[in-house]
């Protein structure tokens, strides 16, 4: 079975910046494609951002320019750096791994909350 654990969320000011880590308890870690997804309440949960084994990114037309997201494979980590925030911002975000047989595997979510 595989683990996905997020961390980093909290409380920060507009403007400031918050730093997402994920960590996903599976060997196949390096063939899987990551991706932060978010949901504010009353909303769908929507993709942020994703990463491709190989480093492709893909990124929401929301964030593009302020979020970077990054995999360290070695650590079995995928980090979501989240800068120039807004109150927009606010949701819980969780983290999937999709590995190469295509099973998604998501994680509890941690909440970010952004203050205007």
């Amino acid at each position: 079975q595989v683990q996905v654990v997020e961390s980093g969320g909290g409380l920060v000011q507009a403007g400031g910046s918050l730093r997402l880590s994920c960590v996903a308890s599976t060997t196949f870690f390096s063939s899987s494609t990551m991706g932060w997804y978010r949901q504010a309440p009353g909303k769908s949960r929507d993709l942020v951002a994703a990463i491709t084994p190989r480093g492709s990114t893909n990124y929401a037309d929301s964030v593009r320019g302020r979020f970077t997201i990054s995999r360290d494979n070695t650590k079995n980590t995928v980090v979501l750096q989240m800068n120039s925030l807004e109150p927009e911002d606010t949701a819980v975000y969780y983290c999937k791994a999709t590995t190469f047989l295509r099973n998604d595997y998501w994680g509890q979510g941690t909440q970010v909350t952004v203050s205007s």
